[in-house]
């Protein structure tokens, strides 16, 4: 049962039927926002879903995808027992089988090919997961293998390591302080739709609106007019890839008109001059033309920015995502420091957690590294023990030595979520074995041998480990689970134990003493674990009487707000001289790839530019298997301006062919000025339409893959992150 406090319950008669009521609070668990939600039930049947106004956090925002979470609990789609593939088809089989075939195909596959023939991929969902993210290190520590992935490669890797190689510590990444700015400077992010990424603000739309109440402003630097965008004091057009010309000109900007002013920030940052003579020939002026930003408004953004009481610049998935992700990533430090507004209120700042990632990696001599070891093809550098994404389908379909023959799929669907998607298809359908823990039979789990279907988001408790390092405020909540998982089924975490428990040690050096930590790990309880961090953490033992545990979490269904961020430099710096390393050789080495790239001409061949854009009621591509989040008008549509329309002869509703040097998908086209000249615009997760899989609502909205068309071998030179967006494509319309 749950407590009172995390729940309301009431019984009743109505005529001769005794009926139940309850609500049940707790955090939606779908994306990065973490808004407290509270979901009625009559019957134990759930007949709403709110936003919580009680929610110390959120404070009753709520967004399309949250209502969805009674979908997919009831999904007839939403697998429940564990699948074999067989000849005459997908077969239903008990776990003790399902586990016994997979210890048995990954230790003869680790035993004749070695462990790296295993390879790991973890998609997204996984890391809202708390059971997940906490007992994934016994698994990966049994399988031994370098050959690890997960969608961190194409997402925020570029900043993660530029914040690894400033600050020390590859968890350490400062979020806008937004409740406290002046100035909010946005740059390829659209956090009214995201509700922040990396910066986890539940209703950020209500927060931006207070920006602009305090006479405060909103610029959008963005290739696509976006829903952000709109609410904005300003928006600029600017050409795909082009964002670290612009940061490079503000900060030459800021060394020419003597605006730089690093403030406490000073006594321990190196590397100011050195910045100031990288950017010394960068000046607005120059870099006008190629961004299409004139360098009159360069300069006064530039100006404004450094003159507010407090500014705070933000990139996210445009900024990461493409050839120049990391130098761009870099700048945007940059700006924020030279200008004072790291680590102060108003600024770029760091989240104290209840549950501090940083200090338990810190503390376990775990604050990262990059480039210990290389993949074996395509030389892509680790980072935190992760390869690059980019590099999973070489390592698969080149023959030799330390070849990948299997793959466990951990609640990922890479096929539509990787680039490449095509190539990547190919390569699944040629291992040895293939593992899915996954929900669904998807693009990717059709591949599997075998798929093990987790519990759902609603029969799982819920404490966001990974995420809540990087809340706009500090804050902690627990959600228990609002329904006790089926007979016969099981929740993420015990399906790694059965399986680290069945796995033969690796004969690598420390494969034995990994797999003892392993078995041992796989025993403990994700609560288990939870609790002793809280113990641990800022506001836990050394708070005497007041420490927080579970138990109080659990108390207080609405969470508990522990302030605004502070001021935490140098002491939270991760390196140790406890000094910000402002000018990385890894970064500041890359400068020479970005004049190459600005004095490229347009290509001829292939003159527009793709991006990607992100939609409110979706986020992951297993989103579009629910009605409420796909129903209206076609989700999946090219956006391309009407100069080029006009120029190409397309009509509205028509279909275009959009190619590049890979592949060509057909997509249908709607007209608008809100996407640049020579710029097209398309949404991720789709291409619903391949055989084999079964989300029958999503197959009536197939859509295409963006990922089809992009390039696998495109990436950002240091973090090898894929470059998803300018891709140079070209267009024509389909004929019948």
């Amino acid at each position: 049962m749950l407590a009172p406090a995390q729940q309301k319950s009431i019984t009743y008669l109505n005529g001769s039927n005794k009926m139940s009521k309850r609500i049940h609070y707790r955090t939606c668990n779908l994306c990065e926002a973490m808004c407290g939600i509270e979901i009625e039930l009559k019957n134990e049947k759930i007949t709403g879903i709110r936003g919580d106004k009680n929610d110390l956090f959120s404070q009753g925002h709520i967004c399309p995808k949250a209502v969805a979470l009674q979908d997919i609990h009831y999904d007839k789609d939403r697998l429940k027992s564990p699948l074999k593939r067989t000849p005459t088809g997908w077969q239903n089989i008990s776990w003790d089988e399902a586990i016994h075939l997979i210890a048995t195909q990954l230790n003869r596959i680790r035993k004749d090919h070695g462990p790296n023939a295993v390879g790991i991929y973890t998609g997204n969902p996984p890391s809202h997961n708390y059971g997940s993210a906490l007992l994934y290190i016994p698994l990966l520590l049994a399988l031994g293998t370098r050959n690890r992935y997960s969608a961190s490669s194409v997402d925020q890797r570029p900043f993660q390591l530029a914040c690894f190689l400033m600050f020390g510590h590859q968890a350490l990444m400062p979020v806008p302080d937004i409740d406290r700015t002046n100035y909010f400077l946005i740059l390829g992010a659209n956090p009214l739709v995201s509700n922040g990424s990396i910066m986890s603000a539940g209703g950020v739309g209500k927060k931006m609106d207070k920006i602009l109440q305090r006479n405060g402003k909103i610029i959008v630097i963005d290739p696509r007019h976006t829903e952000t965008a709109r609410m904005a004091s300003e928006h600029h057009f600017i050409r795909p890839e082009t964002d670290t010309f612009l940061l490079l000109a503000m900060l030459n900007t800021l060394f020419r008109e003597n605006l730089v002013n690093l403030g406490r920030l000073e006594k321990f940052t190196d590397g100011v001059l050195t910045v100031k003579e990288m950017v010394k020939d960068w000046t607005p002026e120059y870099v006008a033309n190629a961004t299409g930003i004139s360098s009159e408004v360069i300069i006064r953004i530039t100006r404004e920015f450094a003159q507010a009481q407090s500014a705070v610049c933000y990139g996210r998935i445009g900024t990461c995502t493409q050839e120049l992700g990391t130098l761009a990533s870099w700048l945007i430090v940059v700006l924020n420091i030279l200008t004072g507004n790291l680590d102060r209120p108003g600024g770029s700042m760091f989240t104290l957690a209840a549950f501090d990632l940083i200090s338990i990696l810190a503390n376990t001599g775990e604050k990262g590294h990059f480039a210990n070891w290389f993949s074996r093809v395509q030389k892509l550098p680790e980072f935190g023990d992760e390869l690059p994404v980019a590099a999973l389908q070489t390592e698969i379909l080149t023959a030799g030595e330390g070849q990948i023959r299997a793959m466990i799929i951990n609640g990922g669907n890479p096929v539509l979520s990787t680039p490449n998607g095509n190539r990547l298809d190919q390569a699944f359908s040629q291992l040895d074995f293939m593992l899915s823990i996954d929900l669904y039979l998807n693009e990717t789990s059709r591949h599997a041998h075998v798929i093990l279907p987790p519990t759902g988001h609603l029969e799982h408790g819920h404490y966001d480990i990974l995420y809540s390092n990087y809340m706009i405020r500090n804050f902690a909540k627990f959600s228990p689970a609002l329904f006790a998982k089926q007979t016969g089924t099981m929740h993420d975490y015990e399906i790694f134990a059965k399986l680290v428990r069945k796995l033969n040690p690796s004969k690598r050096p420390n494969g034995y003493v990994d797999s003892l930590k392993a078995k041992l790990l796989s025993l403990l309880h994700p609560n288990t674990i939870l609790n002793f961090g809280l113990l641990i953490g800022p506001y836990g033992l050394r708070r005497g009487f007041k420490a927080l545990t579970l138990g109080k979490l659990k108390r207080n269904s609405h969470g508990l707000d522990f302030g605004p961020l502070k001021s935490c430099l140098p002491a939270r710096l991760g390196h140790k001289s406890r000094r910000i390393n402002l000018t990385p050789d890894l970064i500041t080495r890359d400068i020479e790839r970005a004049k190459k790239i600005f004095a490229q001409t347009c290509d001829s061949e292939y003159p527009f530019k793709l991006i990607s854009r992100r939609q409110l009621r979706g986020n992951n591509s297993w989103m579009h298997n629910y009605q409420r989040l796909v129903k209206g008008k076609n989700p999946c549509v090219a956006l391309i301006h009407p100069q080029d329309a006009e120029t190409y002869a397309i009509i509205a509703g028509s279909e275009i062919t959009i190619s590049s040097k890979i592949g060509s998908i057909n997509i249908a086209v709607e007209i608008t000025p809100d996407v640049m000249p020579k710029t097209i615009n398309i949404p991720h997760g789709f291409g619903h339409g391949r055989l084999g899989v079964q989300t029958a609502i999503a197959q009536t909205v197939p859509g295409v893959s963006i990922n089809d068309i992009i390039d696998d071998l495109r990436v950002d030179t240091p973090s090898s992150t894929s470059a998803f967006n300018g891709m140079p494509v070209k267009i024509k319309v389909c004929t019948k």
